[in-house]
């Protein structure tokens, strides 16, 4: 575990090892003993592919402390995880796969040398691990897509991607939450809302859950409250 520090109240915790679940679910382990230990110390937790960045309050907690802790605890990431109380979630999410929900799906087909249907099953065939989440509210990194479905990001981002869009760019897949540019492959769109101030937590998919995704009609998407 390398640490470095993430501004004037932060630190970062980067593992040694490529991502992964057991990697994602060491991180967790740690972020939950660092919050029982320092309950009113700590401001907050951001997790990432490989990464665990720790923001403290320097009124409750120094950085020597926080320091301290974290080094007691590396190399016992494995029992930490073993003991952590957090329990991933599987998470299934509807997808209507349609070159009218998804305008990227004939062209993914097309450069991977597979059907339509292809690619619609082996997209919707893998379970997918949360890595990270950022570039927008509930937008949430899956992985990892098939090989064969391996794609490089669009040359020139679209400006505007309807919500729900699901999407693939490299070995990774993920559903933009709202409208928003956007660089990444459209296969489909799924009709819940991943992002709602008004739930607990507003996103739908947190880190280290698992996502898989189910072919659905255009009229199941529309009865389910999608919209074109």
């Amino acid at each position: 575990m390398q640490c470095s520090h993430a501004g004037l109240t932060g630190i970062r915790l980067s593992h040694d090892d490529s991502p992964s679940p057991a990697v994602t679910a060491s991180l967790i382990a740690l972020r939950d003993r660092l919050n029982s230990k320092f309950p009113k110390g700590l401001t907050d937790c951001v997790l990432g592919y490989r990464t665990l960045t720790v923001f403290f309050d320097p009124a409750e907690l120094s950085r020597e402390t926080l320091l301290g802790a974290i080094s007691d605890l590396d190399g016992k990431l494995d029992v930490a995880s073993n003991n952590s109380e957090y329990s991933s979630r599987t998470i299934e999410l509807p997808v209507w796969y349609a070159e009218e929900s998804g305008q990227d799906l004939s062209t993914v087909a097309k450069r991977s040398g597979l059907s339509v249907a292809a690619v619609i099953e082996l997209h919707s065939s893998t379970a997918y691990n949360a890595y990270a989440t950022g570039f927008a509210p509930g937008f949430c990194y899956l992985g990892e897509v098939s090989e064969q479905l391996e794609m490089p990001r669009l040359g020139t981002p679209r400006r505007a991607v309807p919500p729900g869009s699901v999407a693939i760019a490299d070995r990774q897949t993920a559903v933009y939450p709202s409208r928003s540019p956007g660089g990444w492959h459209l296969l489909g769109r799924c009709p819940l809302p991943l992002f709602d101030l008004e739930q607990t937590p507003p996103g739908l998919i947190s880190v280290g859950d698992q996502v898989s995704f189910k072919p659905i009609s255009r009229d199941e998407f529309l009865s389910m409250g999608g919209r074109l």
